[in-house]
């Protein structure tokens, strides 16, 4: 049975502010928890208006203490702008706040340009380089596989579930060659999503971590009492995709009607594209597309994407989500 867990940007709406961002953030969090989701996962992104994760463990800080057994963990770090240290030290201490809760998503893309660059005083292309040693390092920092000349504490010894993230075929061959479990962002760059997967358990090599392949796939997710309902709440992501896609991001927007319509054929396309990996409308739409985007793919999980300016209205699309897919086996 697929298993199924949230994954928030906790985006900053247009009108709002970086309190109420963290307040919804968290009271998704609570609703994922009380609805069954397996993990709650936060994104690591920076000098965005919109988002505000960028502090992710301090942001999984905040959630911990707001819930109880819910895994939570990011979705994810982006390694390149840290060390492996520094992520050790943070991630071994949310264990011992969150014993037993905590998952560190790895992901290789700096996605910087120069002036962040400079910020966090990293070369960041140069660091990408160095991506699966520092991941082999951090691996070790956390269990002791490798004698290292410097322990971590709090880090050594930590329990924290150790994932790839990815959305091509880098990812995928470096989560089988550490057997590690893999996740997708099929929610934002689905082209390589089934050769990835196959790369993935084709090559796959047990480690002491996990013995078979499991495969984790983000998709974007917009659930109400109507179809339309359904698409007016998505339009507010659409548009932020579009915009930045096109170079000028910014808060969350209020959703607008017929969205899609007002677009120039090429961002319709674009839209169209990252749509293969999204289930938008009704229940019975909604269960449908999960289960034929599960049926595609044969994930151990579904990560549930997808903002809406509204927050009442996320956590009301995920109350309706799970509930449909109660009786997907059905399908």
């Amino acid at each position: 049975m697929t298993a199924f867990s949230v994954l928030d940007l906790v985006p900053v709406r247009e009108g709002g502010t970086l309190p109420q961002a963290f307040a919804a953030a968290t009271a998704l969090a609570c609703a994922a928890e009380a609805l069954g989701c397996g993990r709650f996962w936060v994104a690591e992104h920076h000098a965005m208006d919109g988002i505000a994760g960028g502090a992710t463990s301090v942001v999984l800080a905040h959630i911990g203490n707001a819930t109880s057994r819910i895994r939570i963990g990011s979705g994810g770090i982006m390694l390149p702008n840290h060390t492996p240290f520094q992520i050790a030290e943070q991630f071994g201490t949310l264990d011992a706040l969150f014993p037993g809760r905590i998952d560190l998503g790895l992901g290789r893309a700096p996605g910087a340009g120069p002036e962040l660059q400079r910020a966090l005083r990293k070369n960041l292309h140069q660091a990408s380089e160095y991506f699966p040693q520092d991941v082999v390092e951090l691996r070790a920092l956390l269990t002791g596989d490798i004698d290292l000349p410097i322990t971590a504490t709090p880090g050594l010894g930590a329990k924290v579930e150790l994932w790839m993230l990815g959305s091509s075929l880098f990812g995928a061959q470096l989560a089988a060659k550490l057997g590690l479990p893999y996740a997708f962002a099929a929610h934002f760059a689905p082209d390589h999503l089934d050769g990835a997967l196959a790369l993935y358990r084709r090559d796959f090599q047990p480690s002491a971590a996990l013995d078979r392949p499991h495969v984790m796939v983000a998709m974007n997710v917009f659930a109400a009492e109507t179809e339309g309902e359904a698409r007016l709440l998505a339009s507010s992501q659409q548009q932020s995709f579009v915009r930045l896609r096109s170079g000028n991001p910014g808060k969350l927007p209020p959703p607008v009607a017929d969205y899609t319509n007002t677009l120039p054929a090429p961002a319709q396309a674009m839209l169209a594209h990252i749509g293969q990996a999204a289930a938008v409308g009704t229940r019975a739409q909604v269960r449908d597309g999960i289960a034929a985007f599960a049926a595609r793919t044969g994930a151990d999980e579904i990560m549930l994407c997808g903002a809406t300016y509204d927050p009442d209205a996320r956590i009301r699309s995920l109350e309706l989500t799970l509930d449909a897919c109660k009786t997907m086996a059905a399908v």
